[in-house]
């Protein structure tokens, strides 16, 4: 017997703002054309003034808790992945714990758009140790506020947004077979760390910044690392691409989706896609596309979830679950 740990309820939050390509028209020297040839998004959702990363948080986890029919009190580990925190400190998950009342243990993850995938697995180390049996998986950005609203060519491509997933320890069999996470893989190669980053922070500035990216460079890295990390982890399951009934990738572009998609021999009928309605929400992106399909009713019981994402580290990882 093994423990694993299973994926027992998952919710999100989007802001009420909803921002069309045709409003980033009006903002910066774009147009809906671009954008959309680009990167596939048609709209985003904004934070409201005074909404914050935390708030988005919290909306999420209560949707989460909701479809996993538990209480706060349920839950026994908190973990947030997040690069855009209401404070340098305390963390986002110590005031989403505040709020809505769980016990145990807080903390935060930053591994930037790969967050939720690091988050995943620090969650699946937890219960098999023993350590939890119950967790709390949030992912919460609020990338609007970092945008440099004089670079058409990045700010157009992010959003605000929260999911959440809640994973429950359960005796396996030890098998690929079993239900619930089968498989981790984490990488990252501070190298590349010029590609994508922030240009502020508390040791260097003292100011928040703004995010700069090399998106040709980054796309470049984005679709051989993703697919490798994919097969590394369904290698690592017993598995093949074959096995896949859906993936989940990070949702930063859709020709980036498309182009890992072909190149782990998965049919695009088979890969979950949000990216058009909310942009790139960073660690959000991964829990909020796997809320969306669940609502849509996509997903099966039994069936194999690949999950892999990529952000500024560079940071990349994969996790391969099932239901």
């Amino acid at each position: 017997m093994i423990r694993r740990a299973i994926l027992c309820g998952v919710g999100h939050y989007l802001p009420e703002r909803v921002v069309e390509n045709a409003e980033m028209e009006t903002m910066v020297d774009t147009t809906d054309a671009w954008i959309k040839s680009r990167s596939g998004i048609e709209r985003r959702h904004f934070a409201a003034e005074g909404e914050l990363t935390s708030d988005l948080a919290v909306k999420a986890a209560e949707a989460a808790l909701k479809d996993a029919g538990m209480n706060a009190d349920d839950i026994d580990a908190l973990v947030v992945a997040t690069s855009t925190p209401d404070t340098t400190f305390p963390s986002v998950a110590t005031i989403v714990q505040g709020k809505l009342g769980t016990a145990g243990f807080a903390f935060d993850v930053q591994a930037v758009c790969a967050g939720f995938v690091y988050a995943m697995a620090t969650a699946n180390s937890f219960i098999q140790s023993g350590q939890s049996r119950r967790v709390l998986v949030i992912g919460a950005e609020t990338f609007s506020r970092i945008m440099n609203w004089e670079d058409r060519t990045t700010c157009v491509l992010f959003g605000d947004g929260a999911g959440a997933v809640i994973l429950e320890a359960q005796d396996g069999a030890g098998t690929s077979a079993d239900a619930g996470i089968l498989s981790t893989d984490l990488n990252s190669d501070g190298r590349f760390r010029d590609l994508l980053y922030v240009d502020g922070g508390v040791s260097s500035t003292q100011t928040t910044g703004v995010l700069v990216m090399q998106g040709k460079e980054v796309f470049r890295h984005a679709v051989e690392k993703l697919a490798q990390t994919a097969h590394t982890a369904l290698e690592t399951a017993g598995l093949s691409a074959d096995d896949v009934d859906w993936i989940v990738p990070h949702q930063a572009n859709s020709r980036i989706i498309t182009r890992t998609a072909q190149k782990m021999g998965v049919s695009m009928e088979r890969v979950v896609m949000t990216v058009q309605d909310h942009g790139n929400t960073s660690a959000a992106s991964i829990p909020l596309a796997l809320s969306v399909a669940k609502r849509e009713g996509k997903f099966q019981p039994g069936q194999v979830l690949v999950m892999e994402a990529i952000g500024g580290g560079l940071a990349w990882g994969a996790v391969v679950l099932r239901l």
